[in-house]
């Protein structure tokens, strides 16, 4: 493999978690090439609006700001180049992205090109698998590049594109996580990961947060998930024992605090033993509601027109409890209960319990 070459193979790969991106890359390349621009022009996300995130990053002589000015002004909409018409891995000279003699593209080469030193200038586009196409130029105010130059530049494109691949499916991945992650917020959930013995291996920012933020339930100094409920801490560790036992044992749920609301559910893992990191045996899911009861019986009472009796047994039942125990939180009798449970069915539509739990759950209530 070509010296040169092989000194700018690894800052390209290397560049796709660079910030700016490709930053080292593009200051080697320029000094091998003796350009004084060199850039690299694309948009991570092919789908949208045409002008969706372009990024264009650059080493070298940024134009002088009159020059950008201008540019802005009246030469950026008219520009004559056909850039997603070029063959892709060919290198170009600035006299075949430009017809020399035409009136409109004379007009943009000595107007725009030649003041911002780009009197002789080298493109190529690159597609990768997705579809995306990303611009390098490199342009001197001085001398024309070489056939070695043009070579070298050429000899870039199937690394080029191999690193662009990798950046566009991490920026995806990135979207798509970024999204996720919002849901999960707004629901207010979050994740622990253990080990068979209860010893907690990994967690979100959500889980930590939650974990921070109460003393129900904390990471021990020796790595245990303790709660400070004793009878809470059993049912953890006979959950996570019996999840242990039998990867096909149904999840449990364990209610760690009423008022705040807050619940954890204890599943099987299903997820392999990374190249760093232990298989976790149990994933925790933690939920917390971080409105007061008070301020919960007043949202239902909104959402469902019920009255703060209504509200009080409404978030009891949502809560898992049975008639019979919201009753007995409230203060109230069975017989009076159901009574109040005949009302919220009625308004809210619910055929029972069952359902008042998914409408409840399923409401907007759920990110508020």
């Amino acid at each position: 493999m070509d010296t040169d070459l092989a000194e700018l193979i690894p800052p390209l790969i290397e560049g796709i978690v660079e910030d700016p991106l490709w930053s080292a890359f593009l200051a080697r390349l320029r000094l091998r090439l003796r350009a004084d621009y060199v850039s690299i022009v694309f948009r991570p996300l092919p789908d949208g609006a045409p002008r969706n995130r372009l990024i264009h990053l650059y080493a070298g002589q940024a134009w002088p700001d009159e020059v950008n000015r201008h540019f802005r002004e009246s030469l950026g909409g008219n520009d004559p180049m056909s850039y997603h018409e070029l063959t892709a891995d060919r290198v170009y000279a600035l006299n075949e992205l430009l017809r020399f003699g035409d009136p409109e593209h004379d007009r943009y080469r000595l107007q725009l090109l030649a003041p911002g030193g780009m009197r002789f200038m080298r493109m190529m586009r690159i597609e990768e698998a997705g579809g995306v196409s990303a611009w390098l130029t490199v342009a001197r105010a001085d001398h024309e590049f070489a056939a070695t130059d043009d070579g070298l530049i050429a000899a870039i494109a199937p690394f080029w594109r191999a690193a662009l691949t990798s950046y566009v499916a991490l920026e995806r991945e990135r979207v798509t996580a970024s999204v996720a992650e919002e849901a999960i917020r707004r629901l207010n959930f979050g994740w622990l990961t253990l080990d068979a013995a209860g010893r907690v291996l990994d967690g979100d920012a959500h889980a930590t947060g939650m974990l921070a933020a109460s003393d129900m339930l904390r990471k021990g100094r020796d790595g245990h998930l303790v709660a400070r409920d004793p009878g809470v801490a059993r049912e953890i560790r006979q959950a996570v024992q019996a999840l242990a036992g039998d990867p096909q044992a149904r999840p449990r749920a364990v209610v760690l605090s009423r008022d705040p609301w807050l619940d954890m559910l204890l599943v099987p893992s299903s997820i392999g033993a990374g190249t760093t990191r232990p298989a976790p045996t149990v994933v925790a899911y933690i939920h917390a509601d971080d409105w007061s009861s008070a301020d919960r019986c007043d949202q239902l009472g909104e959402l469902f027109d019920l009255i703060p009796s209504e509200a009080r047994l409404a978030l009891a039942l949502s809560r898992g409890m049975s008639i019979a125990e919201a009753a007995g939180e409230l203060g109230l009798t069975v017989e009076s209960a159901r009574t109040y449970s005949k009302r919220i069915y009625a308004k809210t539509g619910a055929r029972g319990q069952a359902d008042l739990v998914r409408f409840i759950h399923r409401s907007v209530l759920a990110i508020a």
